[in-house]
């Protein structure tokens, strides 16, 4: 690929409007352009953007979609998905958590050559650091996770920030909008991965976001395990179907201490098995393959 057009989308729920402004701001000091930003306000009503310092020029401008309902993290992310695929300008789309920060004035420029080194790269994922520099364990896409600074292909990848080849969408599918929060990102991978393009984890991509914990949200242990039995249902060749569940829920009963958190998570088990999961479309023994040899085989 020549130099592909960077996108960048950002999507926000209206609650962070200091955090929105400092991302924007990194955005306009990178020292490669993108060609358009997409802002969605998921269930909220966003500011005038187009005139922000440093992005009124863009190439292709500032659009804002502002969404009727929260439709949860994949599903804001997909308007925007769509609005670039329509308007056609943008070969690598860059999406950002609206409380993340840019620290790196060469991000976009690093992310562009990745992408024009290599015509079947479908996914990069950044590096999620505070602002101490500290990564956190979950935050690192392999088992092996003692450093994060080691790099490489992957199977997985994280969601606060991370670059999309737009012909790879085009094959894939979009996010699965129905997961609403939690483990969209092994779904769309996975998905990837089974169709041939590659995955890689580039710790030189940074993103400065707040250290956190995903049980801070009141529907984390149901939609968790929801997921989780969506993902298999999904993706996994039916062998494997209760080789990820099981191995996943011995490890949920061995690290969860907490007895209204288990019984969220039951609940949300049961949801997954008994309710529709989206298409059901299981990744070739060959890719199971190729996830294993790259150090995580679905099953864990």
């Amino acid at each position: 690929m020549s130099a592909p057009r960077i996108g960048v989308s950002i999507v926000t729920m209206g609650d962070r409007p200091q955090a929105v402004e400092a991302l924007l701001a990194s955005v306009a000091m990178q020292d490669v352009r993108p060609t358009r930003l997409v802002i969605i306000g998921n269930g909220a009503a966003l500011p005038d953007f187009t005139a922000f310092p440093g992005l009124e020029n863009l190439d292709g401008g500032v659009t804002t979609i502002e969404l009727p309902e929260n439709l949860g993290c994949p599903g804001g992310r997909n308007e925007g998905l769509r609005r670039l695929a329509e308007i056609g300008d943008v070969d690598v789309v860059i999406e950002l958590d609206d409380d993340g920060l840019l620290v790196d004035k060469d991000v976009f420029r690093r992310v562009r050559d990745h992408f024009a080194a290599d015509d079947r790269l479908g996914i990069v994922g950044f590096r999620i650091a505070d602002e101490h520099g500290e990564t956190q364990r979950r935050h690192v896409p392999r088992l092996r996770a003692g450093d994060p600074m080691r790099g490489g292909p992957v199977t997985a990848f994280l969601g606060g920030g991370h670059a999309f080849s737009m012909k790879m969408l085009e094959q894939t599918g979009l996010w699965p909008a129905e997961f609403f929060f939690t483990h969209e990102e092994t779904d769309l991978a996975w998905r990837a991965l089974n169709a041939g393009w590659k995955v890689i984890y580039e710790p030189e991509l940074l993103l400065q976001h707040p250290k956190t914990s995903p049980a801070r949200h009141a529907v984390y242990y149901r939609m968790t395990a929801r997921n989780r039995v969506w993902l298999a249902r999904r993706n996994l060749p039916l062998p494997l179907v209760p080789a990820y569940l099981g191995t996943w829920t011995l490890l949920t009963l061995a690290r969860t201490r907490d007895p209204k958190g288990l019984r969220a998570w039951a609940g949300g088990f049961a949801e997954g098995v008994r309710t529709p999961c989206g298409e059901r479309r299981p990744m070739r023994w060959s890719t199971v393959w190729r996830m294993t040899r790259l150090g995580r085989p679905p099953v864990i």
